[in-house]
């Protein structure tokens, strides 16, 4: 079969982050109205705490959209290196917003065993669970895989959390179903809190992604890999790199490093080599801004000088 120019091939990944966290608080807001009616109509705490998250989606894509907004922003005066950084405090504060729905869900599920009630229309509120949670999880994918193609954190987030929602479904689905052939309603509180759990180690991981990226982590080890290649093909017995440092910033990667060379060579020459590793080390990682400073082959630079900790 023929490949027909004229058709537009669908491309995930290239669906810009922020109209697919638009799409997830249209979609929030369509699965909190099901999840919400489903447990009306049950009176299942499982339910209930499905719906407890659903809000926390909702609150989550908005201020993600935010954020990203204004990681998007062009450097300024203030800001000479960007306002990247911004992504980190969107997946900081969905992680916070999951605990506290987590210990919500705990709390109500406590309740729930402490005073008892029978389940009603199982069947329409399995049905609505299971919808809300087939939306979500189409949308999780979506955005994943835009997500890693824009290394944006906060579209990570967003996704993961919704892959976490589509579990947590599922379990609260499968502990439901057990209630109405055992008879058990104590299954539907202990199912609950099993979610919160959790909820709340999901919570906890993206409460320390964002701060390891606020603290400037160093960037992913394949990342790593290919800068180290690249310097590896300019490497020769007159040209050595040595002192890299690389940190992460919300969708870019910045490296610093020194490139010594002969101290004989003009400034001329030097800067056009530098200038072609510098061009190599950004096509090599799309998003990677590349600082290098020249220094004289018998020259070394000190950071640890006992002088400079003071």
């Amino acid at each position: 079969m023929q490949h027909n120019p004229g058709m537009v091939r669908f491309a995930p990944q290239e669906i810009a982050p922020q109209l697919l966290l638009r799409a997830s608080i249209v979609v929030a807001v369509l699965t909190i109205a099901l999840k919400t009616l489903a447990w009306w109509i049950t009176d299942s705490v499982g339910l209930l705490s499905d719906a407890m998250e659903s809000l926390v989606n909702l609150a989550s894509a908005v201020f993600a959209l935010v954020m990203v907004t204004i990681a998007v922003r062009p450097a300024d005066a203030d800001h000479p290196y960007g306002h990247h950084k911004a992504e980190y405090f969107s997946s900081g504060f969905e992680g916070l917003l999951i605990i506290v729905a987590a210990l919500g869900i705990i709390w109500a599920a406590v309740q729930r065993i402490l005073h008892p009630q029978p389940l009603d229309q199982l069947g329409w509120g399995l049905t609505l669970s299971v919808l809300s949670s087939a939306v979500n999880g189409a949308l999780a994918w979506l955005m994943l895989q835009s997500g890693r193609r824009h290394r944006s954190i906060a579209l990570e987030a967003d996704a993961r959390h919704l892959i976490t929602d589509v579990w947590t479904s599922a379990g609260v689905v499968v502990g439901i179903g057990l209630v109405a052939l055992s008879g058990w309603d104590w299954l539907d509180p202990a199912v609950a809190i099993g979610v919160a759990l959790n909820i709340l180690r999901e919570g906890a991981a993206l409460m320390w992604k964002s701060s390891q990226g606020l603290m400037d982590e160093a960037v992913e080890p394949e990342v790593m890999a290919d800068i180290e290649k690249t310097l590896a093909s300019f490497s020769h017995h007159t040209i050595r790199f040595d002192h890299i440092s690389t940190r992460r910033s919300g969708q870019r990667r910045f490296v610093d490093l020194h490139m010594h060379m002969p101290a004989a060579w003009t400034l001329g020459r030097a800067a056009a080599v530098r200038a072609s590793v510098e061009q190599a080390l950004m096509s090599a990682v799309p998003g990677l801004r590349a600082t290098i400073q020249l220094l004289p082959s018998d020259v070394e630079a000190h950071f640890d000088d006992e002088k400079d900790l003071i």
